[in-house]
């Protein structure tokens, strides 16, 4: 069973603007430090790349909460960014797993590893708001969402291409801005999904593997 995202995407990057409106210095804030953290993790002598590889799953499940926050147009909080702390077997799993299941599909086309990349696109979103999912229930229901709105998802994307352009005109500074823009309207495409998503996500009791292209 899959929903089809109905709402257009020029729709979603409107709602997230409005949704960005009073909001944008705390969405560059917890961006900025949501690429520090595994950038400062780097530079520590021997580990660093390690350390990074670690903490990257848990900063992704918070900042997914984080803006989905925004997006609903709630209050977000600061601390949020750390909340895939709280989870961190899961969401490292979910990381580690990701990246397995991608780079073997990218080992055989690159088209086959995108198509897996937009598949596991929900990920995050779904362990931010679970308590319960294991880093592979959350692929997998991932993967039930996307099934019919890869390719829509895949042209939201684009549509930040000419301001990603722009940016780097603007030695990236620009990104500032650009990134929780996106963040904000990739946020919007999940709720878009999620008015019957826990149904999808209660019926979903495959554990997946590299076919992510189902």
């Amino acid at each position: 069973m899959s929903v089809v995202s109905a709402t257009e995407n020029s729709v979603l990057m409107t709602q997230a603007r409005q949704a960005l409106k009073g909001r944008w210095g705390e969405a560059i804030g917890a961006t900025v430090v949501s690429i520090l953290i595994p950038l400062t993790a780097q530079m520590v002598p021997r580990v660093g790349g390690l350390l990074s590889f670690l903490i990257s799953g848990p900063i992704m499940v918070g900042l997914a909460g984080f803006f989905l926050t925004i997006s609903r147009k709630q209050e977000p909080v600061f601390s949020q960014i750390f909340a895939g702390f709280r989870k961190f077997r899961v969401s490292l799993g979910a990381y580690l797993f990701q990246c397995v299941f991608v780079l073997l599909w990218m080992l055989l086309l690159i088209i086959p590893g995108i198509v897996a990349a937009l598949s596991y696109a929900m990920t995050y979103y779904i362990i931010s708001e679970n308590e319960a999912v294991g880093p592979l229930a959350a692929i997998a229901k991932s993967k039930a969402m996307m099934r019919g709105n890869r390719w829509k998802f895949f042209c939201l994307g684009c549509r930040f291409l000419g301001w990603a352009v722009l940016s780097l005109l603007t030695l990236g500074i620009g990104f500032l801005w650009l990134l929780p823009y996106m963040n904000t309207a990739f946020a919007q495409f999940y709720d878009d999904l999620t008015p019957t998503a826990a149904e999808i996500a209660g019926s979903v009791r495959e554990i997946p593997g590299p076919a992510a292209n189902d």
